[in-house]
């Protein structure tokens, strides 16, 4: 059975500008359990009266290039929670905002995305977690939360677009999903689409816009990197267009010469680079550029977001470099989206928020719409996942399937300028040729 919300009313900008700026910093109502170390989690925000009865976590990497992204990610989750007055229907909800990266590596952590997990698991007052960033960490806490005692912890991810975290098939290893649902009970979902039709996306873009014939792929190697290189090498296979190369990107690597003379070498009139922007990406870019010309064709996925990070760590490099990113641009949002970005706006400095941020806070709506509708127990929130049905949300309408997938399945591209993106256009991919 599908469940029918409406959200815009929820949305209506209600809250005073008093209770937001309590929702963006630290409570001064410590209440319920710290769910993991200070060095992993922030204090408690909390608004409301009382002790809250649930936490509700937010599990994004806070360090690094994307810090400000992730950040700002965060602070858009305790927005909508404030508006809602700190509750989900009849239960009070604290919140607390966690750090899954560190900062030798400036990115997300295998270490800490599995203590913060394993926090999350043990403390029953934790009853959903708005998260994660990464896919490769998604990999990592997914399981460990569907062993959560009183049942599996209901996680709805803003940006993870790994396919095989909810379905198997092309751009997945064997075994998934079913390797990260040890219960054999799902308590994940995600409002983002997958990289199936990121990489069929880019493309349709590639030979409609770019032009390109031949095209040199690069890779980091890591879970999202890898996954969207190849789905995006086999969207060309399809469309007739030549592949140069298939290299990987070693992140610690001090120069890539090598690798920006080979793709000269090997004749590619243009090239993907399927990665993050955290992971030398930005470097990438400028060696690449270097050796191939400045204007050199190049396409980068959503690894390469926030734009800023992309722009400051290539030096600009990456001027006039073609980007996809999710859905689309916020200044386009309609009904409560638009009413989101009005309002999230005025306690953001004046500045729109990022495409990113306005689905961290439809994922904290989702999660907030699923606890209400729940009886109280971790097993039901996250079964509350399956079949939903948004009206008027911050995206618009959409559903989450029986895999936890959205149906949104629009992917827009961007040019690259002084550290931002023009936007340019939509596509949204066919799903029989993302599927077939």
């Amino acid at each position: 059975m599908k469940k029918r919300i409406v959200l815009g009313a929820t949305l209506a900008v209600t809250a005073t500008l008093a209770v937001v700026a309590t929702a963006l910093g630290s409570s001064s109502k410590p209440a319920g359990a710290q769910v993991v170390p200070a060095s992993s989690c922030g204090k408690l925000q909390y608004a409301g009266g009382g002790k809250p009865q649930f936490i509700v976590v937010s599990d994004l990497p806070l360090q690094g290039a994307g810090r400000a992204l992730t950040i700002e990610m965060a602070r858009a989750e305790a927005f909508i929670l404030a508006q809602q007055h700190w509750k989900a229907g009849k239960y009070t909800i604290g919140f607390q905002s966690c750090d899954d990266s560190t900062a030798q590596t400036g990115a997300w952590d295998s270490g800490k995305c599995t203590a913060n997990a394993n926090a999350y698991a043990r403390d029953k007052s934790v009853i959903g977690v708005v998260g994660t960033f990464n896919s490769g960490c998604a990999k990592l806490e997914i399981p460990i939360n569907n062993r959560a005692r009183g049942g599996p912890i209901a996680m709805v991810s803003p940006s993870n677009t790994y396919p095989g975290l909810t379905v198997g098939g092309p751009g997945t290893a064997p075994g998934e999903p079913k390797v990260y649902y040890p219960t054999g009970k799902r308590n994940y979902s995600r409002v983002v689409w997958t990289d199936q039709y990121q990489g069929a996306a880019d493309g349709f873009f590639t030979r409609d816009n770019m032009h390109l014939k031949n095209v040199f792929i690069l890779t980091d190697g890591q879970t999202y990197g890898l996954g969207i290189a190849t789905l995006y090498k086999r969207a060309l296979g399809k469309l007739g267009i030549k592949v140069a190369g298939f290299q990987k990107w070693d992140p610690n690597a001090t120069s890539y010469e090598s690798i920006a003379t080979a793709i000269k070498s090997s004749g590619a009139d243009g090239v993907f680079l399927g990665g993050i922007v955290c992971l030398n990406g930005g470097k990438v870019i400028k060696d690449v550029r270097a050796v191939n010309g400045a204007a050199f064709p190049m396409l980068l996925p959503d690894g390469f977001t926030p734009f800023s990070a992309t722009g400051k760590t290539s030096g600009n490099a990456s001027d006039g470099a073609f980007i996809s990113y999710p859905g689309i641009p916020v200044t386009t949002l309609k009904g409560a989206g638009a009413r989101f970005v009005a309002a999230f706006k005025k306690v953001n400095h004046g500045k729109l928020p990022d495409p990113y941020t306005a689905y961290a806070a439809q994922a904290m709506q989702v999660m907030l719409t699923t606890i209400a509708k729940s009886n109280g127990t971790r097993g039901s929130v996250s079964h509350g996942l399956y079949g939903l049905k948004v009206t008027n949300g911050i995206l618009g309408n959409f559903s989450l399937d029986a895999n936890g997938d959205t149906t949104l399945g629009a992917v827009s591209f961007g040019r690259m300028t002084g550290g931002n993106a023009t936007f340019l256009k939509t596509i949204a991919p066919p799903v029989s040729f993302v599927k077939g």
